[in-house]
């Protein structure tokens, strides 16, 4: 997160504003958001869909009329299409072409086609500003002299995907030097 916090104090700091007309510059926090949507989609499995027609899908053949229900989560983490997919890495998304429009079929965190989610740019916004004002007017850390690696990363499984435990932060007013 260092890095992102980084990038977000630099681009306010130049412009002198903390303000959504800055968010299309900070190509490193669009990463971070985009990496923990494939990792943790805000619904793991995707509304059901019927089939119009028969079709095989990896050697599977689905019968007209079938309920189909896509896993995004298991996509978001499969080997064909992700290095080292169970690790964190946002660069992963830095230059690429990939985005939540549903045209790319390795990456559906809003789902695809017709049925995508109609919030989803609402909401990469207002995820995107809110952690690019948390970042830039606080310092974080973990309590009690935690570090990441001591974090159950264990998730619970329902409609949504939560983590197991609740994580804390420690945060610490960031007061931005003003040049005179």
């Amino acid at each position: 997160m260092k890095k992102a916090q980084d990038e977000v104090r630099e681009i306010f700091n130049l412009k002198g504003i903390v303000g959504e007309n800055c968010i299309n510059e900070l190509k490193y926090l669009k990463s971070v958001v985009k990496e923990t949507l494939r990792l943790h989609p805000p619904g793991p499995l995707l509304l059901p869909r019927e089939c119009g027609q028969a079709c095989e899908i990896d050697g599977y053949h689905i019968p007209i009329k079938s309920k189909v229900i896509v896993n995004a989560w298991a996509i978001g983490r499969d080997p064909k299409y992700w290095t080292e997919p169970e690790r964190f890495y946002p660069e992963r998304f830095i230059g690429s072409s990939i985005d939540y429009k549903g045209s790319n079929f390795e990456y559906i965190p809003f789902g695809a086609g017709r049925r995508i989610c109609p919030g989803s740019t609402f909401g990469l916004i207002n995820v995107e500003m809110a952690l690019a004002l948390m970042l830039y007017h606080f310092d974080w850390r973990l309590p009690n002299g935690m570090k990441g690696e001591d974090l159950d990363m264990t998730e619970l499984f329902g409609a949504t995907i939560k983590r197991k435990d609740d994580l804390y932060l420690v945060p610490t007013a960031h007061l931005p030097s003003v040049a005179i």
